[in-house]
């Protein structure tokens, strides 16, 4: 079955600095290179969603420029509906992300367009929530955008899907009665339920508790190196990540999320097998420098797990 998937979210131009490590305050070092390229959360997961082979339609908005219509031609090459990517008198949304050589990034984000993006808007798209499957969002654009997105998504039985990044320590009452699945990372997590991050197994499930105190009763948290810990409908487990040289992590949550959505059915049931293949999706974005353009297709996702099992099943 083929998912129909709404990504409610963010379309930036990132700018990519190549940096040894990060400054210290008041210091200036060197940028090794620079880079420019397609990006923004709502994008990444889209983007990966419809490489998964997902029949995606994205609700957001760009400037009147040309990187604005340039983004919208790369998703209409990608197969994405743009149908509801609205224009707006504010500039492109942008970000700059400082890539250290060990593969681990610092994002700065200007919302420009994405905030912007209006509730009328979503009024606008209704047909398209009323007829998904899957509806994710993130919180890269108003939270009264995604609190609307989500309401009209729950009234037609769509599964929502947030991820709350950037990283905050409230959610609007409505979003979290009509979010059905949310995924963050260990950071954004322990930030929602009040706690210090932690990857340790032992601790997770009484994180878990906490979001569930909170309203959020189905959660997904990647670990980075550690893995994936899920708690779906009072199943839970932790499953490891697929061992990879790390080049860039820029869009290895996003691939996460999109292949998720991708693939997830509305009861959220084979979670262990859609972690995993999210998880090998991740690696492969990982092992790659840049954000769009590192995301593997259906295709190389599928071969991939293919290889690992006939190495599991040679061992």
């Amino acid at each position: 079955m083929t998912n129909k998937v709404v990504i409610i979210g963010s379309l930036n131009i990132d700018t990519i600095q190549m940096i040894e490590r990060m400054p210290q305050q008041g210091e200036t070092i060197a940028v090794q290179n620079q880079a420019s390229t397609f990006g923004g959360k709502g994008a990444n997961q889209a983007v990966a969603a419809a490489r998964q082979g997902a029949d995606v339609t994205f609700i957001g908005a760009v400037g009147d420029d040309e990187r604005g219509r340039a983004f919208k031609q790369l998703l209409d090459d990608e197969g994405i509906s743009t149908k509801y990517i609205f224009t707006k008198k504010q500039p492109t949304g942008s970000a700059t992300i400082m890539l250290e050589n060990d593969g681990h990034n610092t994002i700065m984000v200007y919302g420009g367009a994405n905030m912007a993006l209006s509730v009328a808007d979503i009024q606008q798209a209704k047909e398209a929530i009323a007829e998904a499957d899957v509806v994710v969002a993130q919180l890269e654009v108003p939270t009264d955008v995604v609190a609307e997105g989500f309401a009209i998504a729950r009234q037609h039985t769509a599964l929502t899907i947030l991820n709350p990044a950037p990283i905050t320590s409230h959610l609007d009452d409505t979003i979290i009665l009509n979010t059905d699945l949310i995924i963050p990372n260990e950071t954004e997590a322990a930030a929602l339920a009040g706690t210090e991050p932690t990857t340790a197994p032992e601790k997770l499930p009484a994180l878990v508790d906490q979001l569930k105190s909170r309203g959020l009763h189905n959660t997904i948290i990647t670990l980075g190196g550690d893995g994936v810990f899920y708690n779906v409908n009072n199943q839970h487990n932790q499953l490891p990540i697929f061992k990879v040289k790390a080049v860039d992590t820029t869009a290895a949550g996003d691939t996460f999320i999109g292949t998720v959505a991708a693939n997830i059915s509305t009861k959220m049931t084979d979670l262990d097998m859609i972690v995993t293949r999210s998880c090998f999706a991740s690696s492969l974005t990982v092992s790659r420098s840049g954000a769009i353009v590192s995301i593997p297709n259906k295709q190389e996702v599928d071969a991939g797990l293919a290889n690992q099992a006939k190495v599991m099943t040679r061992g």
